[in-house]
């Protein structure tokens, strides 16, 4: 049974998975936009709406939570800052946009961007 399994591998053994999120949510947070495959875009989403939910507490252990993720101080106070503009919002920090193929392997390709 397949109850609770809601990862994707992406073709990626666990910690290069782990590590390819881990890079593009750097450079989503430093860029608010990213364009990427459809996949890779939906994890993405997963990982980085826990990321900013931890950052609206702005308490040490969470501060200190999101900086052992990103270990990138500067995008863990960018972390920080997006935490308290989504306050008030449950959820739902990014949207994702679908846009044509990719030209060399017909790739579906998606843009996510953070809501404004």
């Amino acid at each position: 049974m397949r109850h609770k399994k809601d990862i994707r591998k992406l073709g990626r053994n666990k910690s290069h998975r782990k590590s390819l999120l881990r890079n593009m949510a750097i450079s989503f947070f430093q860029n608010k936009k990213i364009m990427t495959t459809e996949a890779k875009a939906k994890q993405l989403r997963t990982v980085v709406e826990r990321l900013i939910t931890t950052g609206k507490k702005q308490d040490l252990a969470s501060i200190r939570k999101v900086n052992s993720y990103l270990n990138h101080p500067a995008t863990t106070k960018i972390v920080m800052d997006l935490g308290q503009k989504f306050k008030e919002r449950n959820g739902g920090y990014t949207k994702i946009i679908k846009v044509d193929r990719r030209r060399g392997d017909a790739s579906k390709m998606a843009i996510i961007q953070m809501v404004e």
